[in-house]
């Protein structure tokens, strides 16, 4: 059956995935304000965020089956639920460990929100349109994310921190209740089960290992860079404030023109050639971390951001291209590896953080970016779009 392609659909999309996606961050650019105020230490405040993220990563299998068998909105409607009501839950509680506890909690529904609408797009859209569509896709995450750190910190002289909680659980029911009413009904016949793939075989794809592999180290670069930044920026030679530190992280708009961009560029040169400059731009970026320039700074963090967008939306829109069913369990299993490797990426590095400073950050990053480098080539050499 033909597939649809109303005009409104990909906006719907792209308001409801950045309106999940603004949950997640909240508390990255005031982690050193939690730290003090709930008297832990830099990598304990980070679980305010690693902990989200260990929940999408759980949550993200049950998700992706659930999407491959149901209609969306039912799965919309209590995802949007249960990720706002625990917000608020979160501007309430004035206990470390129920907070943190929430939040995980957060992460288990928002794949609802976020792997369910990736199945559901890669469905609705014609297969010439993926790689620019999943770009998108990607380009709603960026900017959810960026929305999310700017709430958290700006909020917090004005008001308090929490108070970005209430905002955003409300930006959340808006958007859930604006795909409920507006999305289209899906138009494609689900497949049948016994045309379905399950996970353990699409585990059994070498090819789709390397694409997952890339997802788990391109976020734990990512994760632990802009996890551990505020400290870094906080503390000498840059000695920012909370307002300030919150500014950088508008570095993050680069990925809103890297991530469609990469989707065109990969279907131009190929997903290995995209990932291996998306790879050595990270390298790069890393290493400009180090120069004690502010200046310096934020290009390397813009140029961080360009890569890694660059590296996600080629690995996504690469593996949907190879994908003719059980596309919700593979974006699934993406997920799974990407968020994994953002939560290894913020809890690992913390031990490094804790014993070396940003010297240890950097330097596990620099590994896990010469390994997405290492798989970018052999994609290159089997020249798979």
């Amino acid at each position: 059956m033909e597939r649809n392609t109303v005009p409104g659909l990909q906006p719907l999309v792209f308001v409801l995935v950045s309106a999940a996606f603004t949950a997640i961050y909240l508390t990255q650019p005031v982690l050193p304000v939690i730290r003090e105020e709930f008297g832990v230490d830099a990598r304990q405040a980070s679980f305010t965020v690693s902990a989200v993220i260990l929940g999408i990563a759980i949550a993200n299998l049950p998700f992706g089956r659930l999407s491959d068998r149901y209609p969306i909105k039912p799965i919309l409607a209590i995802g949007g639920s249960m990720v706002a009501g625990f917000g608020l839950l979160c501007a309430l509680t004035p206990n470390f460990v129920l907070l943190v506890g929430f939040r995980f909690v957060q992460g288990l529904f928002i794949p609802a929100l976020t792997t369910c609408l990736a199945a559901y797009l890669a469905r609705q859209l014609p297969a010439e349109s993926l790689n620019v569509a999943m770009g998108s896709y990607v380009a709603a995450t960026v900017a959810g994310g960026l929305i999310g750190r700017l709430i958290g910190g700006f909020i917090h002289h004005p008001f308090h921190w929490r108070m970005a909680f209430v905002i955003v659980s409300a930006m959340i029911v808006a958007a859930t209740l604006s795909a409920i009413l507006w999305l289209p009904r899906e138009t494609r016949e689900r497949p049948e089960s016994t045309e379905a793939v399950g996970f353990m075989t699409l585990l059994t794809r070498a090819d789709l290992l390397r694409i997952y592999a890339v997802a788990f180290c391109a976020f734990f670069v990512f994760s632990a860079l802009f996890n551990y930044l505020p400290f870094y920026l906080a503390g000498p030679p840059f000695g920012f404030s909370t307002r300030l530190i919150t500014c950088i992280y508008l570095t993050y708009l680069i990925g809103v023109v890297a991530a469609p961009l990469s989707g065109r560029i990969s279907d131009r040169l190929g997903s290995g050639a995209t990932i291996c400059g998306g790879a050595t731009l990270l390298g790069v970026a890393l290493t400009a971390t180090h120069i004690p320039s502010a200046w310096a700074l934020v290009a390397g963090l813009g140029g961080m951001c360009a890569g890694f967008f660059a590296v996600h939306a080629a690995a996504v829109g690469s593996m949907n291209r190879r994908l003719s069913s059980s596309r919700g369990r593979a974006n699934a299993l993406y997920i799974l590896f990407f968020y994994l490797g953002g939560s290894a990426g913020i809890t690992l590095c913390g031990y490094a953080y804790q014993r070396i400073g940003w010297n240890g950050v950097t330097g596990m990053a620099l590994c896990l970016s010469a390994v997405i480098a290492g798989i970018g080539i052999v994609e290159l050499k089997g020249q798979t779009p």
